[in-house]
């Protein structure tokens, strides 16, 4: 039990292995210090989810556990405890484990998160290709968890929430754009060029015939940089404006939004 390929995460509890455990059999390992009313809930939850999460919440180290009041925080080496009001409905299993559902999720990510995040982490949620809840699920949480932290944040992340969405850094330029109250904002707009290719933007505003697509590091390769330069002048020469983000325009959203309306004013608009 003393073994140099054995870890001990929390007291008493020895999982194999030298390398940082994955989160699933971390949370595996922890049940074994839990009561069994006990389910892991927020930001730990979201991840054994696959719900994107900040860096600062992906890499943290702490489980977040919760318990039903009136029963006193879990606590310990690697847990942070909580103690709340929860329903029977509000916990799922999943891989195992009892975990706090989505909706309760991402409620509880209302508190945690600045609203880029949060609308990257609902777009998520409700994906239309595997969705793990509904827009009408969500808002019925929001109806039925009052008197929360983070009400204000969730209601609008519901207003801004779209099933379309297909990357956290496309969701964080719509809010960008939206908290600037440019409007007409179509997400994965469908485009068929006049020499019958069809192409998919990451976000348009269709009545400027402007669309706007991230280039993240995938964009790099040397084959899809090609691929790129041809998509771009087909659009271009069907008279679309192609306008590129990066992970750097993110991170000035003034200068983002001010060059977007420089382009805007130069557009014809139907």
């Amino acid at each position: 039990m003393r073994g140099s390929d054995l870890q001990q995460p929390f007291h008493g509890i020895r999982i194999p292995g030298t390398s940082e455990p994955d989160l699933l059999l971390l949370c595996l390992a922890c049940t074994r210090r839990l009561p069994g009313y006990a389910f892991f809930c927020g930001p730990t939850s979201a991840r054994l989810l696959g719900v994107p999460l900040p860096s600062r919440l992906e890499l943290g180290n702490s489980l977040h556990v919760a318990v039903p009041a009136p029963c006193p925080p879990p606590s310990g080496r690697g847990i942070s405890g909580h103690t709340v009001t929860a329903a029977d409905a509000d916990t799922v299993i999943f891989q195992s484990l009892r975990i706090s559902s989505p909706e309760r999720t991402w409620f509880d990510l209302g508190a945690i998160l600045n609203l880029r995040e949060l609308v990257a982490a609902s777009d998520f949620m409700i994906n239309w290709r595997a969705p793990l809840t509904s827009r009408p699920k969500l808002a019925a949480a929001f109806a039925r968890y009052s008197g929360r932290r983070g009400r204000r944040m969730l209601r609008r992340a519901l207003d801004l929430m779209n099933d379309r969405a297909e990357s956290p850094p496309e969701s964080h330029t719509r809010v960008i754009l939206a908290e600037a109250h440019i409007d007409g904002i179509a997400v994965n707009y469908p485009i068929t060029t006049s020499g019958g290719f069809r192409y998919r933007a990451d976000l348009a505003l269709p009545e400027y015939r402007v669309l706007l697509e991230y280039q993240g590091d995938y964009h790099r390769d040397a084959q899809q940089f090609r691929a790129d330069m041809t998509r771009r002048g087909r659009l271009e020469a069907d008279g679309w404006y192609v306008f590129l983000v990066n992970a750097a325009d993110l991170h000035n959203p003034e200068e983002l939004v001010a060059r977007l309306r420089r382009v805007l004013a130069t557009r014809p608009h139907r």
